[in-house]
């Protein structure tokens, strides 16, 4: 079905179109300074898009939830929940094709780079069934895909960064076509630019803006100062689903209005230059005094204190026996505390779907509350630690030289599989069935099978690990670089928890 929707007027006077299926395959970007007019067009393409195609908007400044009242979008508060809630809310949305607007509004700006992170990845990880089409509009992406680094954690800027760029570029073939617009392309990280195929630039003043917006046109550089002649609400617009050279065009009217807008001149109030002084420097309630603060009197020194100081600076420093140290106890052995603490952490049914960063921060506050000895663990031993645990790798099989063979591999695996080799390892080393796709994705903190299956076929297009099936349809993972597999098992069961019994069939294989 081709549908095109009305953006406005071009200078000729003639409809500017654009088409709807094409938009959808092809991503749209959005480019122009403070005042330009992005808002109005995001507005706009909204509006005249609610009653065909799905939507879901990324809303930093809760300009867009006015939408509610007039198309039922449904708003999402997203203050109001964990990032693991957001997660369960994007695959509902999906689920039921339901449009929301996610009000990112009283969250500072990393807290909304890692909320709307948790969204992004759980559109992106819904269930195949789910994968309608959508349109994602992210407002103002330059904040959650920064070219540079800037004042937040670089745990924050690589989650976010991750989530948009799997939105522009690997988001199509899930249904998710990415509009996303930002007040200066130098901002936005160029992989996440660089994915769209259709353009609408606003005013821009600086140069290497301009320069870059005529690059992305198709533009000679001499026409680029014309993007410092363009009105509010006028675009040069180019792309599959617009036009094949670039057309001017201008913004049509929308139905609702942002509850912020541009500011509007006021009359300055009529008050008499004697009242307005009154106004302002009237005396308030009276401060209370303040005490000077009462010195007393320093009694003097006694006469023989002299003599006691000297005597005690000639005392001399008496030393511990060397038989007192050698009766002090043995050195804490802190590795089983930190095994510990990990566990507890691990046995709440919702860490395995927290980031590694809350979970880091509940893993050093717990170290300090049970006094753990020595230097707490850095990051990345702690995501080494966290993806042996969530291996479910026991005290028998962690002591055996099996296991530090594993644990070698996988360290030189990039971080988000290795959680999966080392839970396919630890399968084959104790003879037990293949693991299924919800406890691969329970590994890498998804919920989502799909994502489980897709690492899997990623390991196995790189040579990290082999999957065949047996005669009865189960699926039988070997590992090359160890010389193992595992035994056969459901690839479709649900997460283990840790009570089958292992069949006989596993164990060592030949590779040769």
């Amino acid at each position: 079905m081709n549908v095109s929707i009305d953006m406005g007027s071009t200078q000729g006077g003639t409809p500017a179109t654009l088409n709807l299926e094409e938009l959808l395959a092809t991503r749209l970007l959005v480019q122009g300074n403070s005042g330009s007019g992005k808002s109005h067009l995001l507005r706009r393409l909204v509006e005249q898009s609610a009653t065909w195609v799905q939507q879901a908007i990324l809303d930093p400044e809760g300009d867009f939830v006015t939408l509610a009242d007039r198309f039922g979008h449904v708003v999402v508060d997203a203050s109001a929940h964990s990032e693991g809630a957001l997660q369960r809310i994007a695959a509902r949305v999906r689920e039921h094709r339901v449009s929301v607007v996610v009000n990112l509004e009283g969250l500072d700006v990393e807290q909304q780079m890692r909320h709307a992170a948790a969204f992004l990845g759980g559109l992106f990880d819904a269930d195949r069934d789910f994968w309608y089409p959508m349109l994602v509009v992210v407002d103002e992406a330059q904040l959650f895909a920064p070219a540079a680094a800037g004042e937040v954690s670089d745990d924050a800027r690589k989650v976010s960064l991750g989530a948009m760029t799997n939105l522009m570029c690997r988001g199509r073939k899930r249904g998710l076509a990415g509009v996303i617009a930002t007040q200066r392309l130098a901002k936005l990280a160029k992989n996440v630019a660089a994915e769209a195929s259709n353009f609408l630039m606003g005013r821009t003043f600086l140069d290497i803006d301009m320069a870059r917006a005529a690059d992305l046109l198709g533009m000679e550089r001499r026409q680029a100062e014309m993007f410092r002649d363009l009105e509010r609400g006028h675009f040069v617009a180019l792309g599959p689903a617009l036009s094949r050279r670039p057309l001017a065009l201008r913004i049509g009217s929308v139905e609702t209005t942002g509850r912020t807008g541009s500011p509007k001149l006021t009359p300055l109030p009529t008050t008499a230059p004697l009242d307005a002084r009154e106004l302002i420097l009237q005396p308030g309630e009276p401060d209370l005094p303040v005490r000077a603060p009462m010195r007393r009197p320093v009694p003097a020194a006694p006469p023989n204190m002299d003599i006691l100081f000297q005597l005690a600076q000639s005392r001399p420093v008496l030393t511990p026996p060397p038989e007192e140290a050698e009766e002090q106890g043995p050195a804490i052995d802190r590795e089983p505390l930190l095994d510990d603490i990990l566990r507890k952490i691990l046995t709440d049914p919702e860490a395995a779907f927290r980031s590694v960063a809350v979970l880091y921060q509940d893993f050093l506050v717990r170290c300090r509350i049970h006094k753990v000895p020595g230097a707490p663990l850095d990051l990345v031993a702690f995501k080494r630690r966290l993806s042996a645990a969530r291996a479910g790798v026991g005290e028998q099989t962690a002591d055996g030289p099996e296991w530090d063979q594993a644990s070698a591999i996988a360290a030189e695996l990039p971080e988000d599989i290795q959680g999966v080799f080392l839970l396919i390892a630890r399968a084959a080393i104790e003879r037990a069935p293949c693991p299924s796709d919800a406890e691969l994705a329970r590994a890498v903190g998804s919920r989502s099978p799909g994502r489980a299956r897709r690492l899997l076929t990623y390991m196995d297009q790189r040579g990290f690990v082999v999957t065949r099936n047996d005669g009865g349809g189960f699926r039988i993972i070997a590992l090359p670089g160890l010389g193992w597999e595992t035994a056969p098992g459901d690839p479709n069961a649900a997460a283990n928890t840790g009570d089958d019994p292992a069949p006989p069939q596993a164990g060592l294989f030949d590779v040769a």
